[in-house]
């Protein structure tokens, strides 16, 4: 097909180089938002690229430079408000930084976390933030690092290991939980949500060293385990409740599993907060707003989020820093339903 001759011809480099009066390394190094270059002859720069209509292929400048400025996050369950805060403070950090993050939502699925991995690997991304997905092999980080890419696992531990870790003091969190409940009077206190993983062993340690500094015996009866879920929460609150001799208050996995038990308790005709002590886990934005507003262990979500991109950044720019270790402390933010 013959090409028109009339088509406007593709603006290059070189024609902003004219343009501004500079050479082409100069265009190019602009471009790349260097610091080399002074700030008037750079701006002297875009306005000639502007005006001029030029338009940068960052990807192709990255492939030529072999570098990348695309970071990985891969969340596990983006239906859970929790880790869509986390996002967001992963989001916010890694942006300001100058980076472009590519999500996905692994869905709890370890094979599409696999697959995820590898893609991402292969658009050469110049680091990865993950949230594993239930059933992660511990073995992962070190496959990651093999290949040469800075990762940071977040909120759910693989156990030990040289990996970058950002999360929080999970035990601690609920002991302090598990005792406040004992200071109001409690005794028969249920544990609900969760089925296995490493985060539920460091909760259920809490929970069981605050029982055993007040001289009670661990109850395996009050132990009921569902999915992380609402629908996990209203379930296993209905199986604590037929339970004798009943419970009076329950600490939950995360404030999802709580939300769902209150519908629970409301079905049966219990007042949250007066004729059961409901506590969550997290503090995600609706626990504020919940009814009544939901008594939880306050992880600060978004701030996580925050010091899991910062914990990246810090190993992008010395890879051969030592294992980085970033643990929220838990803070109990007592409200109405306990």
């Amino acid at each position: 097909m013959k090409r028109n001759s009339s088509s406007p011809r593709p603006v290059t480099i070189l024609d902003v180089a004219a343009a501004a009066k500079v050479s082409k390394s100069t265009v190019s190094l602009v471009l790349k938002d260097s610091p080399l270059i002074p700030a008037e002859t750079s701006e002297r720069v875009r306005e000639a690229a502007a005006k001029l209509g030029y338009v940068y292929n960052r990807r192709a400048g990255q492939m030529r430079g072999g570098s990348s400025n695309t970071i990985a996050v891969l969340i596990n369950d983006l239906m859970n408000p929790f880790f869509a805060e986390i996002l967001v403070g992963v989001e916010r950090k890694l942006v300001d930084a100058g980076y472009i993050v590519l999500m996905a939502h692994t869905n709890e699925d370890v094979d599409r976390q696999h697959k995820v991995l590898q893609a991402m690997r292969e658009q050469g991304a110049a680091g990865m933030v993950l949230c594993p997905a239930f059933g992660t092999p511990r073995t992962l980080p070190k496959e990651v690092q093999s290949w040469g890419i800075p990762l940071v696992v977040m909120v759910r531990t693989l156990g030990p290991g040289s990996y970058d870790f950002a999360g929080a003091d999970n035990e601690h969190g609920v002991f302090v939980a598990t005792r406040h409940l004992l200071d109001a009077g409690h005794k028969r206190i249920g544990f609900l949500g969760g089925h296995t993983g490493v985060v539920l062993e460091q909760r259920l340690k809490g929970y069981k060293s605050a029982l055993a500094e007040r001289g009670l015996e661990f109850d395996e009866e009050l132990l009921v385990g569902s999915d992380p879920t609402r629908q996990g929460g209203y379930e296993s609150m209905n199986v604590l409740l037929d339970k004798k001799p009943g419970a009076t208050a329950a600490i939950c996995y995360n404030d999802i599993v709580a939300f769902g038990a209150m519908s629970a308790l409301g079905e049966r005709g219990l007042r949250v907060g007066s004729d059961f002590a409901l506590m969550g886990f997290d503090n995600v934005q609706d626990a504020a707003h919940s009814n009544p507003p939901l008594t939880t262990v306050d992880i600060r979500p978004s701030e996580l989020g925050e010091h899991a991109a910062a914990v990246l950044l810090a190993r992008i720019e010395d890879p051969q820093r030592a294992r980085q270790l970033y643990l929220v402390e838990p803070k109990l933010l007592i409200r109405q339903s306990a």
